[in-house]
């Protein structure tokens, strides 16, 4: 069913170092399918106007889109409402928002508790809201490329107040059980955040099955725009807690000495939202939904299959992360030996190769696997087995070049 849909995306099609190019860095942004460029051209041609503010008819039909982007959203991750789909600028921004929620209720002892295998966004966060209010930031570690779940139930204690995971790690390709993660923090008391920026593009999402309180994910990569995310949280905790931006929109009466807030979603969404983005994020899910997201996890989980064995007789390459590739989601990262990963990065892109190389935002688990960094190879709904031999056929060359063989 995905045969032949590399025709949608007018940017695969061209030449790189007069080789096609093969683009293997989708865990860092996706490809753009003509179906959401158009949605952005539309509005700004037809529709540009500010939302839930006028009366005339380009008003109006913005407002239309971007709260019909907003139901595309809670249908494709199953929320209750609509008021627990909040429009972010991205993940970053999301988990942002979650650690000062958490800041309004931690105190000094409290824990919070998160993996090693997290992206610095989910770090840095709870890293800055436990220096600010005197709690304890504790890391779950590893066990053969997966989380120690064993970790996991010793870290979580009475005390600990916000877990935070990523659902599946963008350097490992780790696919972690949040739902039996979930289970734990809360019969422990604690909140449960999830960072979806790497699952939400690949795989079916249930929230209500899920059962997490916060969850956080990115447009651009699930071939949205840039500059576009989604921030979910139930209903009851978002009326808890205070917003976190203040101005227009999210008021609703303002007087000299204080201010009231309008109710949920618009409450957190202060000033101008990114009206076009939402509207193009909802064009994506339209393309996902048309594709069927469990067919894009079946043809990854495929890729990975075809691709693993060939990289595993490359002699000298190290491949990092679970090796039981049903927990592992669709990238690769990895080592030649010898070799810098931006060598590798730098040869593979002389033949057409796009991957990623460094440190991923993730020093901290670079760090505690022994590496300063990898090579990245990530996958999404349009490449293919051919580009699969490509990549191969590149690090064989690559070897040669560098006279490893």
């Amino acid at each position: 069913m995905l045969e032949g849909i590399k025709k949608d995306f007018p940017v695969l099609n061209q030449i790189v170092n007069d080789e096609p190019l093969v683009y293997l860095d989708n865990a860092a942004t996706t490809q753009k399918p003509l179906k959401v460029l158009a949605a952005i051209k539309d509005y700004y041609e037809n529709d540009n106007a500010n939302v839930h503010r006028g009366v005339h008819t380009l008003a109006e039909r913005a407002t239309e889109k971007y709260e019909a982007a907003r139901e595309k959203v809670r249908q494709f991750i199953n929320a209750k409402s609509t008021k627990e789909v909040l429009f972010t600028r991205g993940t970053t921004t999301s988990i942002n928002w979650v650690a000062q929620f958490a800041g309004q209720i931690l105190k000094t002892g409290d824990e919070i508790v998160i993996s090693i295998m997290e992206h610095h966004s989910n770090i840095v966060p709870w890293q800055e809201v436990a220096k600010k209010t005197g709690a304890i930031l504790k890391f779950v570690y590893l066990k053969d490329g997966q989380l120690d779940m064993d970790d996991l139930r010793k870290k979580i204690t009475n005390q600990t107040k916000f877990v935070s995971i990523a659902h599946v790690s963008n350097v490992l390709g780790t696919i972690n059980p949040v739902e039996e993660i979930t289970k734990i923090a809360h019969e422990h008391g604690a909140y449960m955040a999830v960072d979806g920026a790497q699952s939400t593009p690949h795989m079916a999402i249930d929230l209500q099955k899920m059962d997490v309180d916060f969850f956080a994910f990115s447009g651009h990569k699930m071939m949205g725009p840039t500059g576009i995310g989604v921030l979910y949280g139930k209903e009851e905790l978002l009326n808890q807690f205070e917003p976190v931006e203040f101005g227009g929109e999210m008021i609703d009466f303002v007087y000299e000495s204080h201010s009231t807030w309008t109710e949920l979603p618009w409450k957190f969404e202060a000033g101008t939202p990114n009206i076009a983005g939402a509207i193009a994020l909802g064009a994506a899910i339209d393309y996902i939904q048309e594709l069927g997201i469990d067919q894009i996890h079946q043809h990854e989980i495929e890729l990975i299959d075809y691709l693993m064995p060939k990289l595993q007789e490359i002699e000298g390459l190290k491949i990092y992360g679970p090796k039981d590739n049903v927990k592992r989601g669709g990238l690769i990262a990895f080592n030649i030996e010898g070799l810098h990963p931006h060598d590798v990065a730098t040869a593979l892109d002389m033949e057409g190769v796009a991957v990623r190389a460094g440190h991923h935002c993730a020093q901290p688990l670079l760090n505690y696997l022994e590496t300063p960094a990898t090579a990245r190879a990530s996958f999404y709904l349009y490449n293919t087995k051919a580009d699969c031999d490509k990549l191969v056929e590149a690090l064989k060359k690559t070897k040669e070049f560098f006279n490893l063989d």
